[in-house]
């Protein structure tokens, strides 16, 4: 069945499968397509042709989807603790916090979102339909979003064209369909245009990509009636190594969150004898270790950086992709294309004994131009370009017909009329056309050593051959006549070179996944001075070998999949650039995928980053932006739980010490609120990294960052205890409400200290600079002001605050020697 106007179905899903006149009658349509208004009327009926799942969150689902983050979640249960004890100080400002933190990464992701949207329909995919202006006009054909195409369209597809939407084939040639992602065939499907059909090799799936050939085929379904929308939803994406670094470092501060109110109780409970009228306390301080605004930090700062990206053409599809570009280690990429220019350049020919023969590039450039001339439709290729470029004269020739390049059998056939005779002639791989020669064991081992000889100086190489057509026979190729070889080189990328030792200083391993000859793809990489190393083919592919060797040649594009899934279980962060079809499936294995915004439709649909062009100097651009904004974020955890880790340690230690708490809870609250706000600078500075962030791969290690969190905390612990001393032994702070006073008045101050010292950069930006100065100002101005008493505050003595301001000073110096001797 197919899509009618009363009942739209899913094609291909009868009992009985129409002939094609039924099918365009059933869709009211006919080989010349649509008029425009019924385009536009039948868009309106069904909508547009997206997956239901693919469209765009609304504002008030991300909000509520934001509440799943396992930060707020806590927060929302120690919130709902000190709601049950009737604390509402400190349920209320958990609230804010928790509400402030959600409608903050709400509007990020929102933002972030539509911005990559717009960005992304700059390469949006189109389809190139057939349509008339009214009932009588002539049909044209233009290019049109797929989300604009309809029940009834005619489309054309061609290589590397997404199919658009459900189909059925009107006419075919040499047409093959990757749809592994609805069936799981890995290799290419035949496809054919029949008017009975039987079977389904008639249809085409939306999901689906064209590897080899062009059709005209009418659109059956769209949308959410397709055979992808309804059976076959699109694979979960993989989880990155941004998602597992940052839910990592997560759980391992819930799990201590959760530990710290009971130690606090019982110890409080024990020692102090204080009861339940302590868990107000405890409850602030588990707080008061959470992170609250790591998802705002984190969307901000991946959001800015590829807001920045983007005013230099490259689009960053997924942000998270923004931080594994900065992380990634080893870069796979093709060579044709991608450190080559996209057209070959003929060297030379030569005859069986390896001597030059002009006669054989004449008889290549025959092949070329009839079956670029009598192909239906033509489909150009670099191969031919190249060889009619050095054309000579090709003689008084008739073309009588010809078969376009096929990747299974890997050769072109022409048949043409020379001099009065009708020759076949035969262009394509070695193999495949000695195969098809009528020679002697003898002479195919010397024609197999002249081709392999030239391979080995690094030419990609063709064989032609002849024959008169009656002796090969009606639509056959054997009994043909070796005619020699052609030899084409890759000319380099004439900024290839540079941008490969830009990455090589990054600290990033480069490695070559090529189908072509080894020697070959090893001789372009000495071209542009990369470093060869090991050369080997991908049948002998190993574990070991992927991780040793520059170049894997001969890969398919299985084998390109296989290598990049085998350096990520070693561990690498691996980054995949290619442009080709054959390039789609090691880009989805990759943890990140990279093409140019020219490369075709799968491939781009397949990557994570999008470049403005060819110029490898782009992915330079997206790897420096990619660990700046890691680097913020990486500073954010540092120097927030480093602070936090520190004042817990300090409040359970004092608050054992004391006959009082050291601070009320609303106080630790609305200093930690304070800190929150302050630290929102690290988003929006995007701070000039460190020479060690662009060193090397950068990326979120939650051991690192724990091991550092762990050493500086200890040290911020010792600095408020020392407040805790001067308040005790020299300020004479005795009663709650001074002490409390001093402690808030210290916290604040060496928070701003630390976001200014803690940081692997020296230069400060402006709202940096801003948001220390008034942090220090609220701590030291709040308890003059009218809300110190609301809050438990008192003015002090300036000799008090004199004294403070020491204790500030010298936490400063030590944290800076100690930063000091870190970096070194």
């Amino acid at each position: 069945m197919v899509w009618a106007p009363d009942a739209p179905t899913t094609a291909g899903a009868g009992p009985a499968p129409l002939t094609q006149l039924q099918t365009l009658r059933l869709l009211d349509t006919g080989p010349r397509g649509l008029t425009e208004d019924q385009a536009e009327a039948r868009l309106l009926d069904h909508g547009e042709n997206t997956i239901p799942a693919q469209r765009p969150v609304s504002w008030p689902r991300r909000l509520a989807r934001s509440l799943r983050d396992p930060f707020t979640m806590t927060l929302l249960a120690l919130g709902l603790v000190a709601a049950v004890i009737s604390s509402w100080g400190t349920a209320g400002v958990i609230v804010l916090l928790v509400v402030a933190s959600c409608l903050l990464r709400a509007n990020g992701e929102f933002r972030a979102d539509r911005s990559t949207a717009a960005l992304r329909r700059l390469v949006a995919t189109t389809a190139t339909v057939r349509r008339r202006a009214h009932e009588g006009g002539e049909p044209r054909e233009r290019e049109i979003p797929v989300d604009q195409l309809v029940p009834g369209d005619v489309v054309k597809l061609g290589p590397g064209d997404l199919v658009p939407a459900d189909v059925r084939l009107l006419r075919a040639a040499g047409l093959t369909v990757h749809q592994a992602p609805l069936t799981g065939e890995s290799a290419p499907v035949p496809k054919r245009a029949r008017d009975l059909p039987e079977g389904d090799d008639h249809l085409c799936w939306q999901g689906s990509s064209v590897a080899s050939g062009s059709a005209l085929a009418v659109v059956t379904a769209t949308g959410g009636g397709t055979r992808f929308a309804g059976a076959h939803h699109a694979p979960a994406r993989r989880r990155s190594a941004f998602d597992q670094s940052v839910n990592g470092i997560s759980w391992i501060l819930v799990r201590l969150m959760l530990v710290v109110p009971p130690v606090a109780l019982v110890a409080g409970a024990v020692l102090r004898g204080r009861g339940l009228e302590a868990l107000p306390f405890a409850v602030a301080v588990a707080v008061g270790l959470t992170p609250e605004m790591l998802p705002v930090v984190v969307t901000t700062a991946l959001a800015r950086g590829a807001a920045l990206l983007a005013r230099q053409g490259v689009i960053v599809k997924r942000l998270p992709a923004l931080h594994d570009v900065g992380a990634i280690d080893v870069l796979c990429m093709d060579k044709t294309g991608t450190l080559t220019r996209d057209r070959p350049v003929l060297s030379g020919s030569v005859g069986p004994d390896g001597r030059p023969d002009p006669e054989v590039l004449r008889w290549a450039a025959v092949n070329s131009f009839w079956t670029l001339h009598l192909a239906d439709p033509p489909i150009p290729d670099p191969l031919d370009e190249a060889i009619l470029e050095c054309a000579p004269d090709l003689g008084d020739t008739e073309g009588l017909e010809a078969t376009p390049f096929d990747p299974a059998r890997r050769l072109s056939r022409a048949v043409v009329r020379d001099g009065g005779a009708d020759v076949v002639v035969v262009k394509g791989a070695v193999e495949a056309v000695l195969d098809r020669c009528a020679m002697g064991p003898g002479d195919r081992l010397r024609a197999g050593e002249v081709a392999g000889a030239l391979a080995e100086a690094g030419a990609r190489v063709l064989a032609v051959a002849v024959c008169d057509r009656s002796a090969a026979g009606p639509g056959t190729e054997g009994g043909l006549t070796l005619a020699g070889f052609l030899t084409l080189v890759d000319e380099p990328s004439p900024d290839a070179a540079a941008a490969l030792a830009l990455l090589a200083r990054r600290g990033i391993t480069l490695k070559v996944l090529t189908g072509d000859h080894p020697a070959t793809a090893a001789r372009t990489c000495r071209e542009l001075g990369l470093d060869v190393g090991a050369v080997i083919e991908a049948a002998d592919l190993t574990a070991a070998s992927a991780e040793r060797a520059t170049v894997i040649a001969r890969c398919t594009p299985d084998d390109k999949a296989r290598v990049v899934r085998m350096l990520r279980e070693a561990g690498h962060t691996v980054g995949f650039l290619g442009d080709g079809v054959n390039d789609s499936p090691a880009m989805r294995a990759a943890d990140v995928g990279i093409c140019p915004r020219a490369a075709v439709d799968v491939t781009r649909e397949a990557a994570d980053v999008v470049l403005a062009g060819k110029d490898l100097s782009a992915i330079d651009q997206a790897i420096v932006a990619g660990r700046r904004s890691t680097g913020n974020i990486v500073t954010y955890l540092r120097i927030a739980l480093s602070s936090n880790l520190g004042n817990v340690i300090a409040m359970l230690a004092a608050g054992l010490a004391l006959p009082f708490l050291p601070m009320l809870p609303v106080q630790v609250l609305l200093q930690n609120v304070c800190f929150d706000v302050a630290q929102l600078a690290f988003a929006f500075a995007f701070d000039r990294a460190a020479p060690a962030v662009l060193r090397g791969p950068f990326g979120l290690r939650p051991r690192g960052i724990l091991g550092f969190i762990a050493r500086f905390g200890a040290l911020n612990a010792v600095a408020d205890l020392a407040t805790f001393t001067v308040l005790t032994q020299v300020v004479g702070a005795g009663d709650e409400r001074s002490f409390h006073t001093g402690w808030f008045i210290e916290n604040l101050l060496t928070q701003a200290v630390i976001m200014l010292l803690l940081r692997p950069v020296v230069p400060v930006s402006p709202p940096l600079w801003l948001a220390t100065g008034s942090l220090a100002a609220i701590g030291l101005l709040l308890p003059l002001s009218p809300l110190a008493g609301p809050v438990g505050l008192t003015a002090l003595p300036v000799t008090s605050c004199l004294w403070l301001v020491l204790v500030a000073v010298l936490y400063g110096g030590a944290l800076a020697v100690l930063n000091r001797r870190r970096r070194l």
